[in-house]
């Protein structure tokens, strides 16, 4: 059935919009079950928060699971509802262009290396979560696959991100973040862990246009 039928409920117009967002379909529902997720580990609680967290005493011990699950959990409801907003848009700009197993890879990878340079690079940092470090791996990752067609929302993009981190390694958190729950090394560590898998991956080719 195709998705601008009346069979599906939407308008062309409706269809379109969702598909230009990466919302259509199977992508719409595995959107709300990543923000689902989120949510799920949030209403645990402090008993789920304090059992995922990046913990160094807890690592040291031997809890290695921790180095990708403090990345799925979240300091409060609204830190949750900000890294979930973060989702949506790096999903619209960003889901089609790599297949979802490699997106994990990548989720997973920057998650990986955010720990690692906390552990290795910042001792002072005892405790953290937050996805908001592993988006900016899958914001780089993306970019990427867009600087590999040239569309200029790459270019644009990766100047962005370049501007943020070497603004946040020079002055700390953006005024608009909660800065003072803001570890600006984990956005550097996960922006160079996602590029760094993305270069190794291939991208899909651009989506095809509909014709009128």
């Amino acid at each position: 059935m195709n998705a601008d039928s009346p069979r599906s409920g939407l308008s062309p117009e409706r269809a379109g919009l969702l598909e230009s967002l990466n919302c259509d379909r199977a992508y719409g529902l595995a959107l709300l079950g990543v923000c689902a997720l989120f949510a799920l580990l949030e209403a645990g609680g402090n008993p789920v928060r304090d059992a995922l967290s990046y913990d160094r005493v807890a690592l040291e011990a031997g809890q290695w699971w921790r180095v990708l699950s403090a990345h799925f959990a979240h300091l409060d409801a609204a830190h949750a509802t900000l890294n979930g907003m973060g989702v949506v848009l790096m999903w619209a700009l960003f889901a089609r262009d790599y297949s979802p197993l490699r997106w994990l890879a990548i989720y997973l990878f920057s998650s990986l290396c955010i720990s690692l340079g906390l552990w290795l690079w910042d001792p002072g940092v005892t405790n953290y979560v937050g996805a908001s470090g592993a988006l900016h791996g899958v914001m780089t990752a993306g970019t990427l696959a867009h600087m590999r067609r040239r569309d200029l929302d790459g270019w644009i993009l990766a100047t962005f991100i370049v501007v943020k981190l070497a603004y946040e390694q020079w002055a700390g958190a953006l005024p608009f973040s909660s800065s003072g729950n803001t570890i600006v090394d984990a956005h550097l560590y996960g922006a160079v862990g996602g590029v760094a898998l993305a270069m190794f991956l291939r991208s899909r080719a651009a989506p095809a246009m509909k014709r009128a």
